[in-house]
């Protein structure tokens, strides 16, 4: 290794140095996510100007700085099969009794899980009316990717039929699943999470005395995992400023331009799906220009935090007192949509980036068997799995791998989430609002129908 290469390994060093002061002191994981972005896309642009494309000290500086780079990407993708499973569990065993709240329950998931389809569609369309790719912002040279290509994978989700699909998602062995063993491996965790919640209710309802262990064994290890996931996403700075590095060292200013487009299209395809909301709550009688002008406080306070689980409180409220939704239903709303098929986080951004992804791949995006297989596996992987910090990260990283996809490009493309994330924050919350809304009135009119009905007879 050259005294120049240790040179720049030790600058390296010194900027991860620099973030830990700056986490130490307690600074917010958005600045230091964007100081992580400032300062390693400027150790890349010093590599790039100093030694030039295809210099050995580039190469050899890389070497090691990938260490970190790839070493984040692989604790990410350490934490996914844990993160579902007991996200899963969780959100079944959680579930409240009654028919009536099963009832409303079942139609707010449902207006949750379509909405999240639909902004999938959108996220897909943006995405190729802008000409959107990840060349040059996957793990490795263009080349790599390629070579990658020719590697068949008889098994991959997007090879398949859609009743194979089917077939495939069947945990027939979940303890090989929760290794990844196959390309479904994420989709059937997803199911046996679920049955194994179902089975959780089912001996709560036939032991009373073990419902009370119950929740708090599935309450103490949902909260490891969170904690897991927090530790991991604390060290998003250091990732960010190794990725970065890495792409403004070894990248043309096209593609670092791409990531400026990015931006620009995630705004375009929020927006558009804030229009679907108005229309959907149209059709249940709300004028949507009241609609927005009664919910606009909820959401400029979800834009600010950009926190849906903090919106809670006011998103209740809101719709109690503004849109004249029944308490029950406007609680159990804003609680599914701060954890449930979030149309910004769970929708939007993974179809985005699988269709900026597959062609590097050797995949046609517009392949009508790869497009239904996303949008399924979207709108299934979003239950349960949004809810937690860096939320849009996590469901990239089961939606891609799902679709035998590169996951790096999600890692890399946290760099830019606080400029993103503010907007699909508000549109999450409008989802949740727009699910308690669409419900309270379907609901309404199958009463008055059945009161009618009564009447008559």
């Amino acid at each position: 290794m050259s005294v120049t290469a240790i040179a720049c390994l030790a600058v390296f060093v010194g900027i991860l140095y620099f973030l830990y002061g700056q986490q130490q002191k307690q600074q917010t994981l958005s600045r230091l996510v964007l100081l992580g972005l400032v300062t390693g896309s400027a150790f890349g642009l010093v590599l790039q100007l100093f030694f030039g494309e295809g210099n050995p000290v580039i190469k050899e500086t890389l070497d090691w700085v990938n260490v970190v780079g790839r070493g984040y990407v692989g604790l990410l993708k350490m934490v996914i099969m844990p993160l579902v499973l007991v996200s899963m569990i969780a959100a079944v065993v959680k579930l409240e009794k009654s028919g009536s709240l099963g009832k409303i329950s079942g139609l707010t998931i449902s207006v949750l899980l379509v909405t999240t389809a639909i902004s999938a569609i959108i996220g897909i369309a943006v995405t190729q009316v802008f000409g959107l790719s990840a060349e040059g912002l996957t793990e490795g040279a263009r080349e790599t990717a390629r070579l990658a290509a020719l590697e068949t994978r008889v098994d991959r989700v997007s090879d398949l039929t859609i009743p194979q699909m089917l077939v495939s998602f069947i945990p027939t062995n979940p303890f090989a699943d929760l290794t990844g063993a196959r390309s479904t491996s994420i989709i059937a965790v997803v199911i046996f999470g679920v049955l194994t919640g179902i089975a959780a209710r089912k001996v709560m309802a036939e032991k009373e005395e073990l419902e009370s262990p119950i929740r708090t064994f599935v309450e103490a290890a949902q909260s490891i995992v969170m904690r897991l996931v927090k530790m991991i996403m604390a060290l998003t700075p250091y990732g960010i400023a190794a990725l970065m590095a890495k792409v403004v060292a070894t990248s043309s200013a096209s593609d670092i331009l791409n990531l400026l487009g990015f931006i620009v299209a995630s705004y375009v395809a929020i927006f558009l799906m804030f229009i679907v909301h108005g229309l959907l709550v149209s059709f249940v009688g709300v004028s949507p220009k009241e609609y927005f002008k009664k919910i606009w406080p909820v959401l400029t306070f979800a834009f600010t935090s950009r926190s849906s689980a903090a919106t809670i409180p006011l998103n209740v409220e809101a719709q109690i007192t503004k849109l004249n939704v029944p308490p029950a239903i406007a609680n159990l709303s804003a609680s599914f949509g701060a954890t449930i098929g979030q149309n910004g986080c769970a929708g939007i951004y993974p179809a985005m980036l699988a269709v900026m992804v597959a062609p590097t791949v050797g995949i046609n995006p517009m392949d009508i068997n790869f497009l239904l297989s996303l949008i399924a596996i979207i709108t299934i992987s979003s239950f349960g799995i949004a809810g937690v910090g860096g939320g849009a990260t996590f469901a990239a990283l089961i939606v891609l791998p799902a679709m035998g996809l590169p996951v790096t490009i999600a890692a890399l493309l946290i760099s830019i989430e606080p400029l993103i994330d503010m907007a699909r924050t508000a549109l999450n919350v409008s989802g949740a609002m727009t699910a308690g809304t669409i419900t309270s009135r379907l609901l309404k009119d199958k009463e008055a129908t059945a009161e009618l009905n009564e009447a008559n007879a």
